[in-house]
């Protein structure tokens, strides 16, 4: 009696775990003149920024768009889709400053540590604040934990986001800065 129950029991975990497990998640490719970057997308923990991440990206608005600010172990910032397209009508004075037509996005914050590899979204001193602009960690920073909304993370390609151009010490702000070639969903 106690072998069946074993069994079953054994069973229902192993299916229930690898159902955990099996749950897909989006996936993006960024391409840089460097080589492509994997990136998966926390869909059901920020759900409305993937979802502005990927309409963003889908529609080409990230095409041209300049790494502008990058610094050396700390982060690479992206994403300025008004003022950072260096194939439309980038602004050197003014990028950083921009975001997309839509709205700006309600704060999902969560539990994920800003590590090495992982993505969140760029925003102003409101919490509220965060449109289209990212950035990529190079290392950990527990200071922006539960504070910016992490939203994906590299799972391959990272070598060439460490070779993006890097910004002025402090600032970080970078003179003729690496672009992002394309970002799409990967189908």
């Amino acid at each position: 009696m106690f072998k069946k129950l074993f069994i079953i029991l054994t069973l229902f975990l192993f299916s229930f775990s690898s159902n955990i497990k099996s749950k897909e998640r989006s996936i993006m490719i960024m391409k840089l003149k460097y080589g492509e970057v994997k990136i998966e997308l926390f869909d059901e923990i920020a759900p409305n920024h993937v979802k502005r991440i990927k309409a963003l990206a889908d529609a080409e608005k990230y095409d041209g768009v300049a790494f502008h600010r990058v610094i050396d172990g700390f982060m690479a910032q992206t994403g300025d889709v008004k003022f950072g397209n260096t194939k439309l009508d980038f602004n050197a004075q003014m990028v950083g400053t921009g975001g997309s037509d839509f709205p700006d996005l309600k704060a999902e914050f969560n539990n994920i540590p800003h590590q090495r590899g992982v993505l969140s979204m760029a925003r102003s001193q409101s919490p509220d604040s965060a449109n289209s602009q990212f950035f990529i960690c190079f290392d950990s920073h527990s200071h922006l934990d539960r504070n910016y909304t992490a939203f994906g993370r590299v799972i391959s390609g990272m070598e060439f986001v460490d070779k993006l151009k890097k910004g002025a010490p402090g600032s970080g702000v970078v003179d003729n800065p690496d672009i992002i070639i394309s970002l799409r969903s990967s189908k």
